[in-house]
């Protein structure tokens, strides 16, 4: 077979999942080009492996319509990579050596049936927030061939969905490589989606956090904050910021938000957040912040030690809140006044506003 030198677009983002890692993972909203990117990675490790095999699997499979087939069909016609590969009704076979790639539901699988994919070089799950735990738990210890990986492509449903439970808990594998990425990393976002993606942000703030940005889903009765909108803005030269720090480490996230408030209109236009944030990182995390050292900035009472810390290391204005017993239900009251608009580039913001909600009885 004559060489071919294919090229291949890598957006900035995927650039980390290039390196081998037994986990595999991107998350976000519609329009990110997910599928896309993992569609020609997996064809450029068959063009270089010709013997490798991977499985593309979905929770639910009813016919390859329903599968990413016709995706990698595309991909193999787009990278001009027709020589190496037989695409036949059910699967995509390697014209050279035995490889291939095949399709399946992990809901038609047994713990007997599965047995067959465990020498595969990896699976892939697109749609993976539809993976079911039984499903997880059957597939994951399956590709357990030396190399193997795990890949999974999705837009966030629901917290509590087992994708996210294991790639984005508490305690991710160690082996694990996963990235967000939404509709502004894509550089080839076509104009119809923006058209659409602009339609629902002005109209269901919800829906865009959701279908656009990967926010879980939101329950909008007993969602807290109705009052926000997502918007880019420019922000004067002469405006007073209101800066707010909360602290964490382990899960929790140290957070530190810049706001300005113009008549009954408050405007967020910058964010730092990081989790497991050491108190000796934390000055230049804050400084992210477009001067954000030259402003007042109140933070969270609850650690005087760090707040002296901050007041040693280049925040001398930074001051500790004053906390009443109805303190929470009175801020957020006061929140609800203002017309809140927030910069898109404060996407953790943007996913606070989106599920701070009032508790639900069952």
């Amino acid at each position: 077979m004559a060489q071919t030198t294919l090229r291949i677009e890598t957006p900035g983002w995927a650039v980390p999942l290039l390196k081998p890692a037994r986990y595999k993972g991107a998350y976000g909203g519609r329009g990110s080009g997910k599928s896309h990117t993992f569609a020609e990675m997996l064809i450029e490790a068959h063009i270089m492996d010709p013997a490798s095999r991977s499985v593309c699997v979905r929770e639910v499979q009813k016919s390859l319509s329903q599968s990413v087939k016709r995706l990698l069909e595309l991909k193999i016609e787009a990278m001009n990579a027709g020589a190496y590969f037989e695409v036949q009704e059910a699967v995509i076979k390697a014209k050279k050596g035995d490889g291939a790639i095949i399709f399946q539901g992990m809901q038609n699988h047994t713990a007997d049936s599965i047995k067959s994919l465990e020498g595969y070089d990896r699976a892939w799950v697109e749609e993976a927030q539809s993976l079911s735990q039984r499903s997880l738990d059957l597939l994951r210890p399956t590709i357990r061939k030396p190399g193997s990986e795990l890949w999974f492509t999705w837009n966030p449903s629901h917290i509590s969905d087992p994708v996210d439970q294991l790639l984005r808990g508490e305690a991710p594998p160690q082996d694990a490589v996963v990235v967000e990425v939404n509709f502004e990393d894509n550089p080839w976002f076509p104009e119809v989606l923006r058209d659409e993606m602009e339609y629902d942000r002005s109209r269901d703030p919800d829906k865009y956090a959701h279908v656009w940005r990967g926010g879980y889903v939101a329950n909008s009765l007993s969602r807290v904050f109705k009052n926000w909108r997502i918007e880019e803005f420019d922000t004067p030269d002469d405006v007073v910021h209101r800066l707010g720090a909360d602290w964490g480490f382990a899960i929790d996230p140290t957070v530190l938000v810049r706001c300005h408030i113009a008549g009954k209109k408050l405007f967020v236009d910058y964010e730092a957040y990081m989790i497991g944030c050491e108190i000796t990182d934390t000055p230049n995390l804050f400084l992210t912040i477009p001067d954000a050292e030259s402003w007042p900035i109140v933070a969270d009472s609850s650690r005087p030690e760090t707040i002296s810390y901050m007041r040693k290391n280049g925040f001398p204005k930074i001051m500790p809140a004053i906390k009443g017993p109805n303190s929470v239900e009175e801020g957020v009251e006061w929140l609800k006044s203002f017309d809140i608009i927030v910069h898109p580039r404060c996407r953790h913001t943007i996913d606070e506003l989106t599920h701070y909600s009032y508790k639900v009885d069952p």
